[in-house]
């Protein structure tokens, strides 16, 4: 199937592209054909944030949505900060600044532009996972392949076989999220890192819960931030607790993948940090509706790629542009899609006046140039200091974040860079002690397996593993050995579990439909063993609320 624009992913900035380029058409009299395929049951089905939407874009891509019935209704009331130790709270100066923000769902907000999308007649495909990148002789990107559907585990063809489909398009434009494999294959095939002479992409795994809580301990539109307890003070993170409608209440930590320690467990981290005082009467006599997990990045300015390569460009959250600091992400994806838009259209434009349609490359420089003249660049640079300043620890992280934010405003004349990636940075077992987590109560905390069922997670069992060692000795001869087998921890999913075989020895058993696309395992592998690739479409999580 042929189409003008084909867009990979229908997260926030994906559809923010799609419905940017039907603006134009309107504006302009043109008729542009833009489809999006997600590999989501449906739009937002794979969709997770601790959200606190900054409606800068939302204004300028949609400037008449406060008049429209929208899940965007709970403005932010206040912004409270804390240091946490294992038993108090200490408040702290926010630098959050919320005020004329938006406490949402981001799944719920993604559907409700995907029907924006559909009304401008963008044709929308969930359900179909890009699973390969297509290119010309010449090397340009035409678009993307999905996966065959209806394999068996053997490779055999099951009755339900249906073979991929091909959506070739003049411009593609790759919107999967942090860490999206095709992105990862694009930035490696065009040398996108190294044309824009960027350090390597820093990640964070975000942990979430949401829970229906006593009405009487909610307050609606309340945003609640805290760093410390229980990460020791050279690890990186904090937590959120937004309260949201309805009496639900979003409450999620983040643990950056940067982490020392093998024995570190994100999900536990976030199990314990239930636990303390300051938090659990808040959950207590609630009940957690839904659980999920993502990763997110946090390299910034210094760690953004070249974004456009012959036949595209890279938008959103696969080019890397959260602001750490305001933990806001979703207003730059947004702009990124839209400024990717008005690229695309002007190019496509131009290939039709010149008479060639779809027969030369189209670049899309303008994207590049557009994005580094726009706020997005301008927010980036101003915070780019403030999350490397934290590889000096808590208290030098906290010193340095409070000097750059209310004294040099992002102005300062240096600039701080990652020096390797988040793999590298873990350290053998022998070098630390293992972690004594609590048991689950079952009532604040939970075993990994009930909190999965929460997360409506579903693969269909008998289909090919997507998760794929590069070399199966790994894990038995290095993983374990030397980093006491960290899979089954830095997974939230128990997707990677040590068995005994026949030996007694332990081999890694991998259980790929538990896997909620996180992305974990592919950042943080410490020997880069594992391969992340799509499943079937329609697999994943189910997130409704999150």
């Amino acid at each position: 199937m042929d189409y003008d624009v084909v867009i990979v992913g229908a997260g926030p900035a994906g559809l923010s592209a799609a419905i940017r380029l039907k603006q134009k058409c309107a504006e302009e009299g043109k008729d542009l054909s833009v489809c999006v395929v997600e590999k989501g049951a449906q739009v937002g089905a794979h969709i997770l944030s601790g959200n606190v939407l900054e409606p800068r874009a939302l204004d300028e891509l949609l400037p008449n949505w406060r008049d429209e019935e929208s899940p965007i209704k709970v403005p932010a009331t206040n912004d409270r900060f804390y240091l946490l130790t294992e038993k108090r709270a200490i408040r702290m100066p926010s630098p959050f600044q919320n005020h004329g923000k938006f406490v949402t769902s981001l799944s719920e907000v993604t559907r409700w532009l995907g029907s924006k999308a559909e009304e401008l007649g963008v044709e929308i495909y969930p359900g179909f996972a890009a699973a390969e990148v297509l290119y010309s002789e010449e090397g340009a990107v035409r678009g993307i392949a999905t996966n065959d559907m209806g394999v068996a585990k053997d490779g055999s063809r099951k009755d339900s076989f249906q073979r991929g489909m091909e959506l070739r398009g003049r411009v593609t434009l790759f919107g999967e999220g942090c860490r999206g494999s095709l992105s990862e294959t694009l930035m490696k095939r065009f040398g996108l890192r190294e044309k824009a002479k960027a350090d390597p992409q820093s990640y964070a795994l975000g942990i979430k819960e949401v829970w229906e809580v006593d009405p009487a301990k909610h307050e609606a539109g309340s945003t609640i931030h805290t760093v410390g307890w229980p990460l020791d003070r050279h690890t990186y993170g904090g937590s959120f607790i937004y309260h949201m409608a309805d009496n639900q209440v979003a409450i999620g930590y983040v643990v950056a993948l940067d982490y020392k320690n093998p024995y570190l467990s994100p999900y536990q981290e976030f199990q314990r940090f239930k636990l303390h005082p300051f938090v659990r009467p808040l959950l207590e006599g609630g009940t957690c509706v839904q659980y999920g997990a993502r990763s997110l990045n946090e390299g910034g300015y210094q760690a953004v790629p070249e974004l456009a390569f012959p036949g595209g460009a890279l938008i959103g959250c696969s080019a890397g542009f959260l602001n750490v600091p305001k933990i806001k992400g979703t207003h730059t994806a947004m702009k990124s899609g839209m400024l990717a838009a008005e690229a695309a259209f002007s190019a496509l434009a131009a290939d039709e006046t010149a008479g060639t349609s779809g027969g030369r490359d189209v670049m899309l420089t303008s994207y590049s140039d557009a994005l580094k003249a726009s706020w997005v660049w301008d927010e980036l640079y101003q915070a780019r200091n403030i999350r490397p300043a934290f590889h000096a620890g808590l208290w030098g992280g906290l010193a340095y974040s409070g000097l750059d934010h209310y004294v040099l405003r992002g102005r300062a004349p240096w600039t701080f860079h990652w020096k390797k990636p988040d793999h590298q940075h873990l350290e053998p077992a022998s070098r630390h002690q293992p972690i004594e987590y609590p048991k689950p109560d079952n009532e604040i905390t939970f075993d990994l397996l009930t909190s999965l069922y929460r997360s409506s997670t579903n693969h269909d069992h008998n289909q090919p593993a997507h998760l794929r060692l590069r070399d199966p000795s790994i894990p038995a001869t290095v993983n374990q050995p030397v980093y006491a087998g960290p899979e089954g921890r830095y997974c939230p999913a128990r997707v990677y579990e040590y068995v005994p075989d026949e030996k007694n020895q332990p081999q890694l058993h991998i259980n790929a439909q538990n896997c909620l696309h996180c992305k974990a395992c592919d950042i943080k592998d410490p020997t880069q063993n594992i391969q992340w690739t799509v499943p079937e479409g329609g697999g994943g999580p189910g997130y409704s609320v999150m």
